[in-house]
């Protein structure tokens, strides 16, 4: 594979999981080939996911099962993001999580006190949300009534979906969305399109030109711009040509039918 002239200009590529690098337990296609070729020519590169159903060593697992060489450093998770968030604004707190068992981790490594599956759940005074598919009504009743006392209110993220093998499955902004209604108030967000996940990105990878690679024009895109940074859209995940060709305020860079294509200059 030639690394494409469009890519020339950047020293650094900040690459989304799911939908560009993989979608489900698949690499899209060429991808490990492309993200090998890239190192090769001497770019940096980082991994960044607004999904927070798992935690970054799940991540470097799943590369490393993909053929992808990564690291716990190589990898920033809205997981992880959330984490010290919570750690520098509200520990000693007590919380309620919407999500995984990886999202109750973090909060409460972030130094809270996870009070699901107690009494006193929905007088919790910080409600998290993140995406699960293990989510149940009285998830949505306990966040609701902690968030309508006057808990604070985080979510991972507004991505109303995300990809899998089957199609698009609900995302946290789904989840969100349902508490957000039925409590009257606005969450904070933590992932993209807030500008956290690529900064953080952008620190380890250091000095240099850099492009964002994602698959959503309301989280990759719309973050890259807040941080002035070029964006690449690729079609392998939630965003199709036709609404590729109709984005503007903010629009790509560039577009490509995935990521191999994008890093070897076809479509």
């Amino acid at each position: 594979m030639v690394l494409s002239p469009r890519l020339g200009g950047y020293d650094n590529l900040i690459l989304d999981l799911d939908g560009c690098v993989y979608v489900g337990d698949e690499p899209t296609p060429g991808a490990v080939e492309a993200i090998d070729e890239l190192r090769a020519a001497g770019k940096g590169v980082a991994f960044v996911t607004n999904n927070p159903r798992h935690s970054g060593e799940d991540y470097v697992r799943r590369l490393w099962r993909m053929g992808i060489r990564a690291s716990l450093a190589d990898v920033v998770t809205v997981g992880g993001a959330t984490q010290h968030l919570l750690a520098e604004t509200r520990p000693g707190r007590t919380a309620f999580v919407i999500g995984t068992e990886a999202m109750r981790k973090h909060v409460g490594d972030a130094g809270l006190r996870v009070l699901n599956g107690s009494d006193t759940a929905s007088r919790a005074e910080v409600v998290v949300v993140g995406g699960t598919e293990d989510l149940v009504y009285d998830d949505l009743k306990q966040a609701s009534l902690a968030v309508r006392a006057g808990a604070d209110f985080v979510a991972a993220g507004r991505d109303s979906t995300y990809p899998t093998q089957q199609g698009l499955w609900p995302g946290t902004g789904a989840i969100l969305a349902a508490v957000e209604c039925a409590s009257g108030r606005n969450a904070t967000i933590v992932g993209k399109p807030e500008p956290r996940l690529f900064e953080t990105a952008i620190d380890r990878l250091g000095p240099g030109r850099t492009l964002v690679v994602g698959d959503r024009l309301d989280a990759d895109v719309a973050a890259a711009a807040r941080l002035r940074l070029d964006a690449a859209l690729v079609l392998t995940g939630a965003t199709d040509a036709e609404e590729a060709a109709a984005a503007e305020d903010p629009a790509p860079a560039l577009v490509a039918a995935s990521l191999a294509a994008l890093v070897r200059g076809a479509g």
